[in-house]
């Protein structure tokens, strides 16, 4: 099965099995986590159901197995001729989780 999920304010193609990384969610290693907002959902056999904007009756649970920091990013300003620069880094936290089922 496959599905869009819409979690962090950003949206996530997913099959089951698979390690996704997310915004960082409220939720201890090991636990559980139910997807609400499910967007669009593909069957085994090629059934496809689109929300409006979300489907109902349909979830996906997952697995949390970590919490983490993503890769530094430099933000770095510059205007020519006025010495102005600014330079600032940036390190986003995220939740691993692994997609267990897809129910619809």
């Amino acid at each position: 099965m496959y599905a869009v999920i819409k979690t962090g304010g950003k949206q996530h193609a997913v099959t089951e099995g698979e390690v996704l990384r997310v915004e960082k969610l409220d939720a201890e290693p090991g636990s559980e986590v139910v997807f609400k907002d499910v967007l669009m959902v593909k069957g085994a056999d090629d059934k496809v159901a689109v929300g409006a904007p979300i489907l109902k009756n349909a979830s996906v649970t997952a697995e949390v197995v970590e919490h983490g920091r993503g890769k530094k990013i430099i933000v770095f300003k510059y205007k020519r001729k006025k010495n102005y620069q600014r330079k600032q880094g940036h390190r986003q936290d995220f939740t691993a989780v692994r997609i267990k089922a897809i129910a619809a």
